[in-house]
């Protein structure tokens, strides 16, 4: 995002898809301490893709965390293998939380490095989203994401241990 357009709106897959590859890529180049992701399940975000998972290694600092938020991981998994190995790799950065008994819409699909740029999907069968570096907006994202984070439990563990 450029400093004259803080605030851009965005009515297709492809420029959600960019706004979050280009979010992505900023947290690696411009850094944050924090970042939260948060999504139903992930099913249609590019987590997967090479330069994504090299964006998330480039960021990654053991001072630094990622929460990630689902109601459930099981399309993480199938869809998106890189970033499940990146998160064993770094769990000790990575935190995923799952709201299983949530209603529809009640998890906010959205990208947020506070102080870099927060990407949110508001209506997914017509992608309308938005893309921001305003503060005021980061503030706002943060606020949603507590409200539903307070209701969530740990989930997705970066490695199982069987007996």
């Amino acid at each position: 995002m450029s400093a004259d357009t803080p605030h851009r709106m965005l009515s297709s897959r492809g420029e959600f898809h960019d706004a979050l590859r280009a979010a992505f890529a900023q947290v690696a180049s411009l850094g944050c301490r924090e970042i939260w992701l948060s999504d139903n399940d992930f099913s249609d975000w590019p987590l997967g893709e090479i330069a994504v998972v090299e964006h998330l290694t480039q960021w990654a600092m053991s001072h630094r965390k990622l929460t990630v938020l689902a109601q459930h991981y099981d399309d993480v998994v199938r869809r998106h293998p890189r970033w499940v190995a990146f998160r064993r790799q770094w769990s000790h950065v990575v935190e995923c939380r799952s709201l299983e008994e949530a209603e529809p819409g009640a998890i906010p699909s959205m990208f947020l490095a506070p102080g870099v740029v927060t990407v949110r999907l508001f209506d997914a069968e017509n992608y309308r989203a938005s893309v921001s570096s305003e503060l005021a907006d980061a503030v706002r994202a943060k606020e949603t994401l507590d409200a539903v984070l307070q209701r969530s439990s740990e989930a997705f563990p970066a490695s199982t241990l069987g007996l």
